[in-house]
């Protein structure tokens, strides 16, 4: 069965990027336009990882790792920020919140697929 991918950005241009990556290699994806969507949307269906932005409207992506991480079937799903931020000190605030990884935006979409493939399978 395929893994299941929760994409949550603000962004309908870049969930539509790497949802069509995401899918190309057998993924499922579900998309979240934010935090709030995002959060929503994972306590509704368990997923095998999470793909979130940092900077969105209603809640931002640290503050979602933070909420996941919280809900005992999310405790050990891997959390990878794919974000503009790329300073040490928001990837350690990341780690801190709970990320298991961290991707630059813009993206590789060949890049994401490598990664997510080391974290999920």
């Amino acid at each position: 069965m395929a893994k299941t991918i929760l994409a949550v950005d603000d962004s309908s241009s870049l969930r539509q990027m790497v949802a069509f990556s995401l899918k190309a290699a057998g993924y499922l994806v579900i998309e979240a336009v934010d935090g709030q969507d995002g959060l929503e949307k994972a306590k509704q269906q368990t997923v095998d990882l999470v793909l979130t932005d940092q900077n969105m409207p209603r809640m931002d992506g640290l503050s979602l790792i933070k909420l996941l991480r919280g809900i005992s079937s999310y405790q050990k799903v891997p959390i990878l920020m794919l974000t503009t931020e790329s300073s040490d000190e928001m990837k350690a605030k990341g780690r801190a919140a709970g990320a298991n990884g961290w991707l630059v935006k813009p993206f590789d979409p060949q890049r994401l697929i490598e990664v997510v493939k080391k974290v999920i399978g």
